[in-house]
Protein backbone atom coordinates (compact mmCIF):
# COMPACT_ATOMS: atom_id res chain seq x y z
CA UNK A 1 0.00 0.00 0.00
CA UNK A 2 1.84 3.42 -0.90
CA UNK A 3 2.64 5.59 2.31
CA UNK A 4 2.49 8.64 1.24
CA UNK A 5 0.61 10.86 -1.55
CA UNK A 6 3.44 10.67 -4.16
CA UNK A 7 3.57 7.19 -3.71
CA UNK A 8 0.22 6.92 -4.53
CA UNK A 9 0.53 9.19 -7.58
CA UNK A 10 3.89 7.30 -8.86
CA UNK A 11 1.89 4.17 -8.60
CA UNK A 12 -1.06 5.24 -11.09
CA UNK A 13 1.39 6.79 -13.50
CA UNK A 14 3.87 4.12 -13.29
CA UNK A 15 1.39 1.52 -14.14
CA UNK A 16 -1.07 3.31 -16.47
CA UNK A 17 2.52 3.51 -18.83
CA UNK A 18 2.57 -0.17 -18.64
CA UNK A 19 -1.27 -0.69 -19.26
CA UNK A 20 -4.33 -1.17 -17.37
CA UNK A 21 -3.58 -0.79 -13.88
CA UNK A 22 -4.65 -4.02 -12.01
CA UNK A 23 -7.58 -4.41 -9.99
CA UNK A 24 -4.79 -5.08 -6.58
CA UNK A 25 -3.06 -2.34 -7.15
CA UNK A 26 -6.20 -0.51 -7.95
CA UNK A 27 -8.16 -1.40 -4.93
CA UNK A 28 -5.19 -0.86 -2.65
CA UNK A 29 -5.05 2.75 -4.05
CA UNK A 30 -8.32 3.33 -2.96
CA UNK A 31 -7.99 2.58 0.40
CA UNK A 32 -5.02 5.02 0.61
CA UNK A 33 -7.42 7.85 -0.75
CA UNK A 34 -10.53 6.78 1.90
CA UNK A 35 -7.40 6.85 4.97
CA UNK A 36 -6.28 9.73 4.03
CA UNK A 37 -9.69 11.10 3.96
CA UNK A 38 -10.53 10.20 7.58
CA UNK A 39 -12.59 6.84 6.81
CA UNK A 40 -12.73 4.30 9.20
CA UNK A 41 -13.09 0.22 9.11
CA UNK A 42 -11.63 0.43 5.84
CA UNK A 43 -11.60 -3.42 4.41
CA UNK A 44 -10.55 -4.66 0.35
CA UNK A 45 -11.73 -8.22 0.01
CA UNK A 46 -10.28 -10.31 -2.60
CA UNK A 47 -13.81 -11.92 -3.61
CA UNK A 48 -12.21 -13.42 -6.85
CA UNK A 49 -12.82 -17.04 -5.99
CA UNK A 50 -16.31 -16.33 -4.91
CA UNK A 51 -18.30 -13.77 -7.93
CA UNK A 52 -17.71 -13.15 -11.47
CA UNK A 53 -18.79 -9.32 -10.99
CA UNK A 54 -15.75 -7.95 -9.55
CA UNK A 55 -11.75 -9.00 -8.12
CA UNK A 56 -12.38 -7.28 -5.20
CA UNK A 57 -14.51 -5.28 -2.70
CA UNK A 58 -13.62 -2.24 -0.95
CA UNK A 59 -16.12 -1.29 2.23
CA UNK A 60 -15.68 1.43 4.41
CA UNK A 61 -17.46 4.09 7.02
CA UNK A 62 -18.00 7.72 6.82
CA UNK A 63 -18.95 9.60 10.10
CA UNK A 64 -21.88 10.75 8.67
CA UNK A 65 -23.50 11.27 5.56
CA UNK A 66 -22.10 14.28 4.25
CA UNK A 67 -18.48 12.60 4.92
CA UNK A 68 -19.91 9.47 3.30
CA UNK A 69 -20.43 12.03 0.25
CA UNK A 70 -17.11 13.72 0.63
CA UNK A 71 -15.23 10.30 0.51
CA UNK A 72 -17.11 8.94 -2.92
CA UNK A 73 -16.32 12.65 -4.63
CA UNK A 74 -12.90 12.51 -3.42
CA UNK A 75 -12.57 8.86 -4.96
CA UNK A 76 -13.93 9.35 -8.02
CA UNK A 77 -12.27 12.98 -8.27
CA UNK A 78 -8.98 11.55 -7.86
CA UNK A 79 -9.09 8.72 -10.15
CA UNK A 80 -11.08 10.80 -13.04
CA UNK A 81 -7.73 12.48 -12.87
CA UNK A 82 -6.14 9.83 -13.59
CA UNK A 83 -7.90 8.88 -16.54
CA UNK A 84 -9.68 6.00 -14.62
CA UNK A 85 -14.02 6.43 -14.70
CA UNK A 86 -16.37 5.05 -12.51
CA UNK A 87 -19.88 4.60 -12.32
CA UNK A 88 -21.52 6.09 -9.40
CA UNK A 89 -24.79 5.39 -7.32
CA UNK A 90 -26.13 7.09 -4.12
CA UNK A 91 -24.01 9.81 -3.88
CA UNK A 92 -26.77 12.66 -3.05
CA UNK A 93 -27.96 11.03 -0.15
CA UNK A 94 -24.80 9.53 1.19
CA UNK A 95 -26.13 6.53 3.34
CA UNK A 96 -24.42 4.15 0.86
CA UNK A 97 -22.38 5.17 -2.01
CA UNK A 98 -21.63 2.66 -4.63
CA UNK A 99 -18.44 3.22 -7.23
CA UNK A 100 -18.24 0.62 -9.80
CA UNK A 101 -14.32 0.44 -11.13
CA UNK A 102 -14.91 -2.69 -13.56
CA UNK A 103 -13.14 -5.05 -10.90
CA UNK A 104 -13.25 -3.15 -8.32
CA UNK A 105 -16.39 -2.07 -6.44
CA UNK A 106 -16.51 0.28 -3.77
CA UNK A 107 -19.09 0.77 -0.76
CA UNK A 108 -19.21 3.71 1.47
CA UNK A 109 -21.75 3.94 4.01
CA UNK A 110 -22.94 5.42 6.87
CA UNK A 111 -22.21 3.63 9.82
CA UNK A 112 -26.05 2.11 10.80
CA UNK A 113 -26.36 1.59 7.64
CA UNK A 114 -23.03 -0.47 7.18
CA UNK A 115 -24.43 -2.51 10.46
CA UNK A 116 -27.84 -3.12 8.75
CA UNK A 117 -26.34 -4.93 5.69
CA UNK A 118 -23.42 -6.06 6.60
CA UNK A 119 -21.62 -6.92 3.68
CA UNK A 120 -18.65 -8.15 4.48
CA UNK A 121 -19.72 -11.29 6.34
Amino acid sequence: MPSDKSTFEESLFFKKEEGDLPSHTLAMDIHFLLEDKKAHDILVLDIRKKASFAEYLVIASGHNARHVVALGQHVLKTLKNEGIDGRVEGLPLGDWVLLDFGNVIVHLFRPEVRVRYQLEK
